[in-house]
């Protein structure tokens, strides 16, 4: 048995729909600018073709939670987004078997710092740090890809204390699921326990301390989450 200097960090986790039991999350992969409004409403071409960022698998946090506001920044903003995640190791996926990889399905948001974001693009500077941070990913119970299907339509929508703010359909999606999981496994073998935030759509805006965020996916699931004091 291998020993550890330090005590093992517990393994960051999602819930699964109707089950006691939960999906282990071993990295997380997000798309940027996948829906077209949403490419447009930042200047950028939706033609573009997919890219990727990460978060750090312990950024998870479960529906219901509340998380305080982050540090360093003073224009936190939500992004909604479908999360796949993958249930089958695979290197360089055809597109026609890319679905065969995904496990199933839920509802995240990603959660940005937009202020660090933007002084980072202006300084020609990674961005991580706008996205990377404690608590960034908040995501809903899964549901398996057996019970839900593959979804290529439906309404994807975030509310902030009732008020819709993004509110659009998977058919706007420029990449679908099956591409975006075959581009991102030429970059990375994909493993069981990897989610993928496929993209948000457009109304993309500030969250304050003590608003809830509400939001869903058509026959995937919700999510809920509030966001409270920074922490002292």
């Amino acid at each position: 048995m291998t020993a550890f200097v330090l005590p093992v960090p517990p393994t960051p986790s999602v819930a699964i729909s109707g089950s006691d039991e939960r999906f282990a999350v071993r990295r997380i992969f997000c798309v940027g600018r996948n829906y077209a409004a949403h490419a447009r409403e930042f200047g950028n071409d939706e033609r573009d073709p997919p890219f990727f960022f990460t978060k750090p698998a312990d950024a998870v946090v479960d529906t219901g939670t509340v998380i305080p506001y982050p540090q360093l920044t003073a224009n936190l903003h939500h992004e909604i987004e479908l999360v796949a995640a993958i249930g089958k190791a695979g290197f360089r996926i055809p597109r026609d078997k890319a679905l065969d990889h995904v496990w199933g399905y839920a509802v995240g948001i990603d959660l940005t710092r937009r202020d660090l974001q933007d002084e980072a693009k202006k300084a020609a500077r990674p961005w991580d740090w706008s996205k990377a941070f404690d608590r960034s990913a908040p995501c809903g119970p899964l549901i398996p890809a057996q019970k839900s299907g593959h979804p290529a339509k439906g309404r994807i929508w975030l509310a902030l204390d009732g008020k819709v703010r993004q509110d659009a359909d998977l058919t706007e999606l420029i990449w679908p699921i099956a591409d975006i999981v075959s581009i991102c496994s030429e970059g990375v073998e994909l493993q069981a326990g990897d989610l993928i935030f496929t993209g948000t759509p457009a109304g993309v805006g500030a969250v304050k301390p003590g608003e809830t965020m509400t939001g869903g996916v058509d026959g995937i699931g919700t999510i809920e989450v509030t966001v409270g004091q920074p922490q002292s």
